[in-house]
C-alpha cells in the first residue's frame, strides 16, 4: 500500500510546469451560444458510408477490403479474455502492467478487426463476433489500465465499480464503441436491442457523465494550478468529444461538452511551446500533437469549419517536428522516453500536412508510405477510417524530405545542426522536468550517414516504477548515462528549477550554461557546454568554475557498436561500417569503458545486446578550466 501511495505522484501528473501562456486559441473562436449555432446535428458531419451503403465501402476500402476481411475471418472463433482481478493487483505487487494490459488490448483490436470486416463485407457474418466482443466489453468493472487507476478514491490498481476512470484506454475504448454503435446499432437491434441499449448506456456512464461531473482528472487541465499537461489531453480530449459527436443528441448539452473539451484543450496548448517541439520526443509526436490534429479535425468537421485553428503558425510548427527530428533510415532525436527508432505513421503525417498546407509534411509522410501497408490502428478506429480517407491522395505524392542545416526550437531549446559531410548533431537546453523527463540538460546525440554513433539509450519498458518516486533510480533517466559531465562526481537533479540558461544556437554552433541543472553539492559556479559542427567533425567543449574541487570531474559519452579503447587519446568506433573516432587528451583523462548490457527488449531491439558508456575522469582537480574532445568521421 505504502509503495501505492508513492505512485499517486506521478511524475506526468504532479510536476509544476516551466512555462504556460494564456493563448486560449480554441475559446477565442466560439463560446457555448456560437456552439449552439453552428454544431452539425444527428451525425450529419460524418462523410463515411452508411453500413448499408456497400458500393460506398467499396470505393473507400478499394483494394483493402479482402484484407480487411481475412483478418475478421480469423477472428470468427475468438476467445474473449478474461482480465482477472489478480491480473490488476498484479500491477501493485510487482509492478508488471502487461499481465493486465495483453488481453485488454487483444479484446480491444479484435472489436476493431471484426467492425471493419463486416463493414468491408456487410453481410452480417461477423455481426454475432462482434455482439460478443461489445457485450464482453461492456460487462467489465471498469475500461481503465490498472496502472491508471490509482486516481480512484482506494488509490488501488483494482477497479471500483462506482468511480468511472477517463484515461487513454477506457477513452479509446469509448471512441472504438461509439463508432460501433453509429454503423452497427440497426443491425444490433435485429437480433436484440438491448445490445445497443446497454451499449450506449455504458458509453454514456464511463465517459460522458464523468467528463461532464468529474473534473479531478489530471489531464483535463480544469482549475489549471501549475500541474504538466502533456500527450493524455489530446488523447483523452479527442475521444470525449467524439463519444458525445456520436452519442449527444441534445443540442444543449452537446454544446457544453463539446466547449469543455475546447476549454481543456486550451489548457494543452497554453502548456506547450509555440515552437512546436514536442519535449516528449518523436515517439509521442502520434500522441501529443497527432492526437491535437484528431480533436481539431474532428471539431472542424462538427461545426462545419466554423470552429478552426489549422492557419494559427503553432499548429503547422506541432507538424513540423516530426519530419524535421527525422534523420534518416529510420532514426528519429530520441530525447526523453522516445525510441531513436521510428518510421512515423505516414496517413497521420498526411492527413497533418494537409490540414496545416505543409507540403514538407506530406513528402515526408509519401516517405514513410510503406507500400501495400494496409490502414490499420488498432483500437483507433477513427484513425482507421481518416487514413482511409487520405489513401488515394498519399499514394500520389511524391516522396521527399530535406534536413535543413539549421532547426532551432527557441522555447523548447531544441537544436538541430546538420552538415554537408553526412553529419547530424541534435542537443538541446531545457530543464529537467520535462513530460517524460530525463535528466538530461544540455545532452547532445550525433549520427554519421544516418546512423547514430553517439547516441540516448531512450527508455526500457514502462513498470511501476517508470512513474513513481524511484523513476531517478533507472539509469536511463540518469545524466550519467546521457552525454553530459558529472561535476565534482554529482549528476543532474530531477526538479524544474534544474535548467539551462544562456542558451545560444546558430548555424554549425550550440551552446548552454548547464551548471542550473546541477545540486549545490556539485559546487559549480558556471560550466558552458558547447558543440561546433564543422566539416566532418564536431568539437565538445566544456569550460568551468567551481566554487571548490572536491571529486574528479568526470564527461561521460554513451555509444554503441564496436569499441576500441586501446589507442591512448583516442577511441575508434564502427557502429555497422560507419566509422568514426573520438579523440582527447590522455595526459589529462583516464578512461574507462564500461559495457551496459541491454535485457530489456525495449532497449536491444533498438541497440542490439549491449551499449557503452566512456568515462573520462580528469587526473586533476581544478576550480577552473576547459576540455575538449573532438569527434570525427574517419
Amino acid at each position: 500500500m505504502k509503495k501505492l501511495y508513492v505512485l499517486i505522484g506521478l511524475l506526468f501528473c504532479t510536476t509544476l510546469a516551466f512555462g504556460y501562456t494564456e493563448r486560449n486559441l480554441l475559446q477565442k473562436q466560439a463560446d457555448v451560444d456560437r456552439l449552439k449555432e453552428v454544431l452539425v446535428m444527428d451525425r450529419q458531419w460524418v462523410d463515411y458510408p452508411d453500413y448499408a451503403d456497400r458500393a460506398g465501402w467499396d470505393s473507400l476500402l478499394g483494394n483493402y477490403k479482402e484484407t480487411y476481411i481475412r483478418r475478421g475471418e480469423k477472428l470468427l472463433g475468438y476467445q474473449w479474455q478474461v482480465v482477472k482481478a489478480t491480473d490488476y493487483l498484479e500491477f501493485e505487487r510487482s509492478g508488471n502492467r502487461t499481465v493486465m494490459e495483453n488481453p485488454l488490448d487483444a479484446n480491444n483490436r479484435a472489436i476493431a478487426d471484426l467492425l471493419m470486416a463486416e463493414l468491408a463485407e456487410g453481410k452480417g457474418r461477423f455481426t454475432d463476433p462482434l455482439i460478443n466482443g461489445v457485450f464482453h466489453a461492456c460487462e467489465m468493472t471498469s475500461w481503465a489500465l490498472a496502472a491508471h487507476l490509482i486516481v480512484q478514491p482506494s488509490h488501488r490498481s483494482l477497479p471500483s465499480y462506482d468511480y468511472p476512470v477517463i484515461d487513454l484506454v477506457s477513452g479509446d475504448m469509448g471512441g472504438l464503441l461509439s463508432w460501433t454503435y453509429y454503423f452497427m446499432h440497426d443491425s444490433f437491434d435485429k437480433v436484440d436491442p438491448e445490445i445497443s441499449r446497454r451499449l450506449r448506456h455504458e458509453i454514456k456512464t464511463r465517459v460522458m457523465d464523468p467528463y461532464l461531473t468529474n473534473d479531478s482528472f489530471w489531464w483535463m487541465g480544469r482549475n489549471y494550478d501549475g500541474r504538466m499537461l502533456n500527450n493524455w489531453n489530446p488523447w483523452c480530449n479527442s475521444n470525449v468529444l467524439m463519444c458525445f459527436l456520436l452519442m449527444e443528441d441534445n443540442r444543449d448539452r452537446l454544446a457544453e461538452a463539446v466547449h469543455l473539451t475546447m476549454e481543456s484543450v486550451d489548457k494543452f496548448l497554453n502548456y506547450i511551446k509555440a515552437d512546436g517541439g514536442c519535449e516528449e520526443g518523436p515517439s509521442y509526436w502520434g500522441h501529443a500533437s497527432g492526437k491535437t490534429l484528431d480533436y481539431l479535425s474532428l471539431l472542424y468537421d462538427a461545426t462545419d469549419g466554423k470552429v478552426s485553428i489549422f492557419d494559427e503558425p503553432m499548429i503547422r510548427n506541432m507538424g513540423e517536428y516530426i519530419s524535421r527530428s527525422y534523420v534518416g533510415d529510420g532514426w528519429v532525436v530520441n530525447f526523453a522516453d522516445a525510441s531513436a527508432k521510428g518510421d512515423g505513421d505516414a496517413p497521420l503525417i498526411y492527413r497533418f500536412g494537409k490540414a496545416v498546407g505543409s507540403d514538407e509534411l506530406k513528402g515526408f509522410a509519401a516517405l514513410m508510405r510503406k507500400p501495400g501497408q494496409v490502414p490499420a490502428n488498432g483500437r483507433d478506429i477513427y484513425r482507421t477510417l481518416a487514413s482511409l480517407t487520405i489513401d488515394k491522395e498519399l499514394q500520389q505524392e511524391t516522396p521527399g524530405h530535406e534536413i535543413p542545416p539549421f532547426t532551432w526550437y527557441p522555447e523548447t531549446e531544441f537544436c538541430y545542426l546538420s552538415g554537408k559531410d553526412g553529419l547530424f548533431l541534435a542537443a538541446k537546453g531545457g530543464y529537467n522536468d520535462e513530460s517524460h523527463n530525463h535528466n538530461d540538460v544540455g545532452t547532445f546525440s550525433l549520427w554519421i550517414d544516418q546512423t547514430p554513433v553517439m547516441i540516448d539509450a531512450g527508455v526500457g519498458t514502462y513498470t511501476r516504477q517508470t512513474f513513481s518516486s524511484e523513476r531517478y533510480t533507472i539509469w536511463t533517466m540518469q545524466s550519467n548515462y546521457h552525454n553530459l559531465p558529472m561535476i565534482n562526481g554529482v549528476p543532474e537533479r530531477y526538479g524544474k528549477q534544474y535548467k539551462a540558461s544562456g542558451v545560444k544556437a546558430e548555424k554549425n554552433h550550440f551552446e548552454a550554461e548547464i551548471a542550473g541543472a546541477y545540486p549545490e553539492e556539485a559546487k559549480v559556479r558556471s560550466w558552458i557546454r558547447s558543440y561546433r559542427l564543422k566539416g566532418r567533425q564536431v568539437k565538445v567543449e566544456d569550460s568551468f568554475e567551481l566554487d571548490k574541487a572536491v571529486a574528479p570531474n568526470i564527461v561521460n559519452f554513451m555509444t554503441w557498436g564496436d569499441v576500441d579503447a586501446s589507442m591512448p587519446g583516442k577511441v575508434r568506433i564502427d557502429v555497422q561500417g560507419v566509422k568514426a573516432e573520438l579523440t582527447y587528451d590522455s595526459g589529462r583523462f583516464d578512461l574507462s569503458v564500461e559495457t551496459k548490457e541491454l535485457t530489456d527488449p525495449r532497449l536491444s531491439k533498438v541497440w542490439g545486446k549491449q551499449i557503452y558508456r566512456l568515462s573520462f575522469k580528469a587526473r586533476q582537480m581544478t576550480e577552473k578550466g576547459n576540455y575538449s574532445f573532438t569527434i570525427k568521421k574517419l
